[in-house]
């Protein structure tokens, strides 16, 4: 069936179907109902595209990952992340298409499937590295978007929902040092990402406020993988470090890991807190101090922002830092 159909059956023109359709106001509410019935009874949708012709818009929203499939879904944050910005866009009627890396994809390929997509309304950009160029292009093609993560540049202008992750790293190492820990290492995040290079922040502000002096030594890069985070330990034990803040519960797991295999005992000989809180914490052997950040949270937040930017409602910037929760449970022990 066409809008030249629904138009004879309303005995209406097929303009006034077509602002009914797109919910144009300036239809009387007579005219709409009596529209709006035929096209019930009709079981009419109108095309995307076609409409999208007419409105400039399509009610579609792209969630941008520069990961590749296999790493992005072994970690349940961006599953987390994910769930709950499609959950709101649905609830505003929005649907949400994915652009992750593929085995085969350059970066740059990627990005330019992005920019060239005319599909989505506006972006949520996740976990984006320091030197990806896709939020400058973004910027100078006057696009809408939301970053998940605070922005290296431009923070005053650009759009993003974030955790406070200097203050939960500084909460970590405080109770740490409370229960009298006095090596406390540290297994970093990306530090070219913004939630890696923030939390390596808090932990060395932590120490310092502590009055510990920063030791080098202390400090190992992972990219907050399982992996990572056993290979970090590693490195460490030489170190004999008596507490470890982990960036990440995914490499906690990889942690402790490494520590049975080294005959160590957490919290006995190492006490250890990761970030997230996920899941699997409260399942991990001991169970996992962590500093809780609220990841539903953060993707219905995105979604919501991203949508009153493009409806006109919020006014940008668009700008939530969201508190965390240190989470104290088996392996750091329980102050005296």
């Amino acid at each position: 069936m066409k809008l030249e159909d629904i138009a004879r059956l309303s005995g209406v023109s097929r303009s006034t179907v077509s602002r009914v359709v797109n919910d144009d106001p300036n239809v009387s509410a007579q005219t709409r109902q009596r529209v709006l019935k035929v096209i019930e009874e009709h079981n009419f949708a109108p095309n995307l595209a076609a409409r999208s012709l007419v409105t400039q818009r399509t009610r579609m929203l792209g969630i941008y990952i520069p990961y590749l499939v296999g790493n992005l879904f072994s970690d349940p944050y961006f599953p987390t992340f994910i769930q709950a910005t499609t959950a709101r866009a649905n609830e505003q009627d929005y649907d949400v298409m994915l652009w992750l890396k593929g085995n085969a994809d350059s970066m740059d390929h990627l990005r330019r499937r992005v920019l060239d997509n005319r599909m989505a309304d506006g972006l949520v950009l996740a976990s984006t590295p320091r030197h990806d160029g896709l939020i400058q292009l973004l910027l100078e093609r006057g696009k809408t978007f939301i970053l998940n993560g605070r922005p290296w540049e431009h923070e005053d202008s650009i759009n993003y929902v974030d955790t406070s992750n200097v203050r939960g790293a500084q909460q970590a190492i405080e109770h740490l040092a409370r229960l009298g820990r006095r090596r406390i290492a540290t297994i970093t995040g990306r530090i070219d990402l913004n939630s890696g290079y923030d939390r390596m922040i808090g932990y060395r502000r932590g120490l310092e406020d502590m009055g510990f002096k920063l030791d080098p030594r202390l400090e190992v890069e992972g990219d907050f993988t399982e992996v990572s985070g056993y290979l970090g330990m590693r490195k460490l034990l030489p170190e004999r470090p008596d507490a470890v803040f982990v960036a990440s519960d995914h490499m906690a797991i990889g942690t402790l890991r490494a520590l049975r295999e080294a005959g160590l005992t957490v919290p006995d000989d190492i006490a250890i807190v990761g970030f997230d809180d996920m899941p699997f914490a409260t399942l991990a052997n001991p169970q996992l101090t962590t500093v809780r950040q609220p990841v539903q949270r953060l993707g219905y937040l995105a979604a919501e922002g991203l949508i009153g930017l493009l409806e006109h409602t919020i006014t940008a910037p668009y700008q939530v830092s969201l508190p965390t929760q240190l989470v104290i449970r088996e392996s750091c022990g329980f102050p005296a």
